[in-house]
């Protein structure tokens, strides 16, 4: 990311603080680029040299015991199932659409595990 301080120079910001993690905001009108949780202040010449580093871990897939494959995970409500008419389903909310939009609920029966969403 360059961020133009003054007519034909620039320098970068990295994206996030170095202290708390949050995402730094531009350099202002002064040269300082100031964390908005931490308020730990950058220079330009603070940066030089900064290289981030990013670390990806994976999980990996074991094989689930039965009494794993049949834990009811989530909270569980009085909806029936339309596979097997069972009348409690468990239960998990995302926000997968726009902010503006409602979010997506998931349900899963806790009889037949059957599952589906409805967009609220």
């Amino acid at each position: 990311m360059t961020v133009y301080l003054k007519e034909g120079s620039s320098s970068t910001v990295p994206e996030f603080c170095l202290d708390c993690g949050t995402i730094l905001p531009y350099f202002n009108e002064l040269g300082v680029a100031e964390c908005f949780n931490c308020k730990r202040s950058y220079k330009p010449e603070d940066l030089d040299g900064y290289e981030m580093t990013y670390v990806v871990n994976f999980n990996t897939y074991t094989e689930k015991s039965k009494e794993e494959k049949d834990k009811i995970e989530g909270p569980v409500v009085e909806r029936r199932c339309p596979k097997c008419n069972n009348n409690k389903m468990s239960y998990a909310t995302l926000q997968l659409r726009s902010a503006d939009e409602g979010q997506t609920v998931f349900y899963t029966c806790t009889k037949c595990k059957h599952k589906e969403t409805e967009n609220s």
